[in-house]
């Protein structure tokens, strides 16, 4: 009985925010609808999802002129039959852009997945953590394997990590939210600390500007990478080296042949 009053929320806040000159490009509708805790999060079953966006949030927002994109799910990667649920329901789907995934179960080709099954949809990749105190190597390497090159090779348009930035207490949450999350900065009275995230997502968005496509590479053994041409004209190339040993390899762009080499356990961008 509440799902037109839930619709209207979504309405008024992106009014609101619009009302303050900032756009919402897109919304889930709950955050890891599979989590009963409060992270903040609530269980939505994928046939709850569905009727909710067919038969309130979808026409409340054609009522609104609202563009906003509705995306699906929003959780692990562990159960591709949520999204593919909600995208199936025939009312449903015309509202939905796309599906949204978290890494904390399941893999990363999760994502081609859905894609294969319904291939005019987005998909996208929309949170993962760090936690303190960490491991700031195995961290960085894990997140730019498995999120910064892993997400873009099964068709996510984007990678979110955690908050942007934290205080010391790596607030602000919920009550009962996650108290050790990092976020990409750890912000105090007096300093600024670069986390993980930073420098997992700066090796791609320094380079990769909005607008860019992905170009297909190929993946030598312990050579995960992926590659884009930007807007200007640009080849951007993530490689990470996940060897014991450095690597040498060959970036090969038409006629031309150059050969870095790459340390063991290190990531590196190449730009032409």
């Amino acid at each position: 009985q509440y799902y037109d009053a839930y619709a209207r929320y979504f309405v008024k806040y992106i009014q609101g925010m619009q009302a303050e000159g900032i756009s919402i490009d897109a919304v889930t509708l709950q955050n890891e609808p599979l989590n009963p805790d409060n992270n903040p999060s609530m269980m939505m079953t994928a046939t709850e999802q569905a009727t909710f966006i067919k038969n309130n949030v979808g026409p409340a927002f054609r009522t609104a002129g609202i563009t906003t994109k509705i995306i699906a799910y929003d959780h692990n990667c562990d159960v591709t039959s949520y999204p593919i649920s909600v995208l199936s329901d025939a009312a449903a789907n015309p509202y939905v852009d796309g599906s949204a995934f978290h890494l904390y179960a399941g893999s990363i080709d999760a994502l081609t997945a859905v894609h294969n099954a319904f291939p005019t949809k987005n998909v996208y990749f929309t949170e993962q953590y760090t936690r303190t105190p960490g491991n700031f190597p195995t961290d960085l390497l894990e997140h730019v394997r498995d999120l910064e090159i892993g997400a873009p090779r099964n068709w996510s348009r984007n990678v979110l990590e955690w908050n942007l930035a934290s205080d010391q207490n790596y607030g602000p949450y919920t009550p009962g939210g996650c108290s050790v999350c990092l976020g990409a900065v750890t912000i105090n009275s007096n300093t600024v600390t670069r986390n993980p995230a930073y420098y997992t997502v700066a090796h791609s968005s320094k380079f990769v500007r909005p607008g860019s496509v992905r170009v297909a590479t190929n993946v030598p053994t312990n050579l995960p990478n992926v590659a884009y041409k930007t807007p200007a004209g640009k080849r951007v190339l993530v490689v990470l080296n996940t060897g014991s040993t450095s690597q040498t390899f060959n970036i090969q762009y038409k006629n031309k042949v150059v050969t870095p080499t790459l340390f063991a356990n290190s990531v590196a961008t190449y730009i032409w």
